[in-house]
């Protein structure tokens, strides 16, 4: 099928070299309204979609980002590959303000978000064991490092909460754990990137050593913002790169993303809800059918 290439990122990115037919489209869904109309054009004949995470204006909190509503607008829009673009904070020395860590792994401590598009009458369980797709991780690494970024390639993300930042006894605690970076969007969005049978990729852009660093004063958000800006730059040039490397065909995915919920129905066909059907006609269709 033809390749699609979907961007969640923060302001400032959607301003990408080489975009062509550039229009900002509105979609609707049946979870609700996306954070924001979506950015759509081409990279070198590739199609992209960008959709900035928190609304442009940043007028959602990681909280009240409307997860659901985001990832079935993609899927509508035939997004096949997703890269998720998020500032984060870093638990390891050697992952410093302004380095990229391509994520593998997730520790998901979000407590207050609608994390499935499943439910009370259509139940489903997908495999998440490896929460990333390995193929779009290495093409967002290689891309990461032909533009001259120090990229780690592999790493756990720690998805807290928020609004607020770590105390600095739960940072010693998620740094013994063994995560190697902390956030505030990237559940329940990976989820339901798999849910929704899209290969998930997420790029952590270390903005600070959150708050457990002895040489480091506590997080500031003006801190954040100031690595950010820095950092805007070397993610445009990331997602630009992206499209010569993965080309204008989607192939199969050698680990399943793309057909996560082959076995993933439990609920008998005649059981099934058919008002929760009709919402998951973009995320499930292939195998409601």
């Amino acid at each position: 099928m033809e390749r699609r290439i979907g961007i969640i990122g923060g302001s400032g990115l959607y301003d990408i070299p080489g975009l062509t037919d550039a229009a900002w489209q509105a979609v609707e869904t049946p979870w609700g309204t996306p954070s924001d109309e979506i950015l759509t054009g081409r990279i070198g004949g590739v199609a992209v979609a960008f959709l900035p995470r928190h609304g442009r204006g940043h007028v959602h909190s990681p909280t009240s980002i409307p997860y659901r509503a985001n990832i079935d607008a993609l899927k509508r829009l035939g997004v096949t590959d997703l890269v998720s673009i998020s500032a984060c904070g870093s638990f390891r020395d050697e992952m410093a303000p302004g380095d990229f860590v391509v994520v593998d792994q997730f520790i998901d401590r979000t407590f207050a978000r609608e994390k499935s598009f499943f439910g009370t009458g259509c139940v489903a369980h997908v495999g998440f064991a490896h929460p990333t797709c390995a193929t779009l991780s290495a093409a967002c690494a290689d891309a990461a490092q032909a533009a001259g970024i120090t990229v780690h390639r592999g790493g756990t993300y720690l998805a807290m909460e928020g609004p607020q930042f770590s105390t600095l006894a739960e940072s010693r605690m998620y740094r013994a754990w063994g995560c190697d970076v902390i956030g505030m969007t990237n559940m329940p969005e990976a989820k339901l990137a798999r849910e929704a049978e899209i290969c998930y990729a997420s790029i952590a852009m270390v903005t600070d050593y959150d708050c457990w660093h002895p040489d480091h004063a506590a997080v500031d958000v003006a801190q954040v913002i100031a690595t950010l800006t820095g950092n805007a730059d070397k993610a445009r040039a990331l997602v630009a790169g992206l499209p010569e490397r993965l080309g204008p065909t989607h192939d199969a995915c050698p680990q399943g993303c793309d057909h996560a919920l082959t076995h993933a129905l439990m609920t008998a066909p005649a059981k099934r809800d058919p008002a929760l059907l009709a919402k998951l006609d973009a995320i499930a269709g292939r195998v409601l059918d």
